[in-house]
């Protein structure tokens, strides 16, 4: 007879790669805000799954809520939108690893980035 040493089960952090799964919301108030960064995001190889305005549109900076803590690709997010606004706002019932606020600086941001 076995007798197993576990007492609790084992728990599995997902962990997703790179590409990740990205909502972009219009937080700016400028038409065609998220359709320019949701084709900038898709070019720097991120999966943008969603996309629509934002209940707030006064935005002036962007900012990334990071959904899923344990994304191995917040970092390379962040770093595609040359931006430090990282905010930690996990929401278990999203099914996205991150979400754009886009502000009033996407030109600035998604042009920085092009050659």
């Amino acid at each position: 007879m076995l007798i197993s040493c576990q007492d609790e089960p084992e728990v599995v952090q997902e962990i997703r790669e790179t590409p990740g799964d990205i909502q972009v919301l219009n937080s700016s108030g400028i038409p065609g805000a998220a359709s320019k960064m949701r084709d900038y995001l898709r070019a720097q190889g991120f999966d943008v799954v969603e996309m629509s305005n934002d209940n707030l549109w006064n935005y002036e900076e962007t900012i990334i809520a990071l959904r899923n803590p344990h994304w191995a690709g917040a970092e390379a997010l962040a770093k595609a939108l040359h931006t430090q606004n990282v905010i930690p706002l996990e929401n278990k019932r999203k099914l996205v690893d991150a979400t754009v606020y886009v502000g009033k600086d996407f030109e600035k941001l998604t042009q920085a980035g092009t050659p």
